[in-house]
């Protein structure tokens, strides 16, 4: 089981239509928007999906020690794990969401208004722009996060797939077959 996928793979054309772990939030899924694919007020709900699963190290590492904006303890706390020395740990895991690791709901929203959010890219979602205000209505409205997420991930889906023989089922995500 899988979805289609091109018969080519380019992972310089992979950077520039899907968002990176570093991306910014004043720019969040700008290659699915250039694409028409996805409308920004349906893209912003959709990194909410981080209430669930792990990072690597090597995607946070320069965000809890470089960033200023990240809590302190949070980010003391985050690098008994990940050592500053690339190469070193690397594969080590922590979860995106401390408290609440395997419960989807609105907690990811309330780590990064208390600067607890381990990727770079979700802090910058609360970082004194324009998506704190968004970040705040689900930390008001776990019910308003779900809604939204839902029409996000809908239309996402929405987004024309390869069908038919277009394309392949890869073995691995990475590679062609």
């Amino acid at each position: 089981m899988g979805r289609r996928d091109s018969t080519t793979a380019s992972f310089i054309r992979r950077r520039e239509q899907h968002p990176a772990a570093d991306v910014g939030a004043r720019k969040p899924y700008v290659p699915l928007r250039r694409a028409g694919a996805l409308p920004e007020r349906h893209g912003r709900p959709l990194p909410g999906a981080h209430t669930i699963g792990q990072a690597r190290c090597t995607f946070f590492r320069d965000h809890i020690y470089n960033d200023t904006n990240i809590d302190s303890g949070f980010a003391r706390s985050r690098q008994s794990d990940c050592p500053r020395t690339a190469g070193s740990g690397d594969n080590n895991l922590a979860p995106l969401d401390l408290q609440t690791p395997t419960m989807f709901e609105n907690d990811y929203y309330k780590n990064l208004v208390q600067k607890r959010g381990i990727l770079h890219s979700d802090q910058e979602l609360f970082n004194g722009g324009a998506a704190d205000a968004l970040v705040r209505q689900y930390v008001g409205s776990q019910s308003a996060f779900f809604k939204d997420f839902v029409v996000g991930m809908i239309k996402m889906g929405d987004i024309t797939p390869l069908t038919g023989s277009s394309g392949q089922i890869r073995k691995n995500c990475r590679r062609i077959n």
